[in-house]
């Protein structure tokens, strides 16, 4: 059965295809007559429904989806953590560390390109790579004492944040933009505290920060993979 659907503030076609599992092309076919270029809110539209598949929706398993992704967050804030380590000591492993962390925005996106595609995961993850590359630039600036930089570095890094939950929610309207936004948020400054007290050599506040870190990682990762079992499992 068709749904009947009134048009919310910041809907979008390819959002309300995915949602419900159709095609931007058999909405529009659905609704002779209205342009969806200037669509007002409230308006109602026709949804159609299918029985057939999404070519975009694999067959996955959640439990496996879950626990691909809480591996993916824990090693991220796991492989920051020994960067910002090495960083702050001046270790010889510095550039193997950073190596290391910069292959997690690849795993990442290949994780999601089963579900959004070539072009969407290689988005993602250059998202992830900016976000690991300004918090190194960071970590450097404020070893260095650098405070203008590390201001506006800071702002990049939020900026960055910002873009990593609006492109999420763009694809999968199941992750809400604010609040993974406010978790991202919540990350980077545990993540910049976290790097203060290793530079300050308080490591007691360091080690404490970092279990809460990893604890917000694991959220972040169910808020992301909780999306996608909504979005494609059947």
């Amino acid at each position: 059965m068709d749904i009947i659907y009134s048009v919310k503030l910041g809907d979008t076609l390819y959002k309300l295809a995915q949602q419900y599992k159709t095609t931007v092309d058999a909405i529009v076919k659905s609704n002779p007559g209205i342009n969806f270029r200037n669509i007002p809110i409230g308006k109602k539209i026709i949804i159609p429904q299918s029985d057939m598949p999404m070519e975009s929706a694999p067959s996955f398993s959640p439990s496996e989806l879950r626990d691909t992704l809480r591996t993916l967050w824990e090693q991220h804030v796991a492989w920051t953590r020994m960067t910002i380590i090495s960083a702050a000591s001046g270790n010889p492993d510095l550039n193997a560390t950073i190596t290391r962390l910069l292959r997690n925005p690849t795993d990442m996106a290949n994780a999601l390109k089963p579900f959004y595609g070539e072009a969407n995961a290689a988005k993602f993850e250059q998202l992830i790579r900016d976000h690991l590359v300004i918090a190194n630039q960071l970590v450097a600036a404020a070893k260095a004492g650098n405070t203008v930089l590390a201001d506006s570095l800071e702002k990049q890094w939020y900026a960055n944040s910002d873009e990593i939950a609006k492109f999420l929610h763009s694809i999968n309207p199941y992750i809400p933009e604010d609040s993974f936004r406010n978790m991202l948020h919540e990350h980077l400054a545990m993540t910049k505290a976290e790097a203060v007290a290793r530079l300050n050599n308080d490591y007691m506040k360091d080690i404490a920060l970092y279990d809460n870190i990893e604890k917000q990682a694991l959220m972040m990762a169910d808020a992301i993979s909780g999306g996608i079992i909504k979005q494609f499992a059947h």
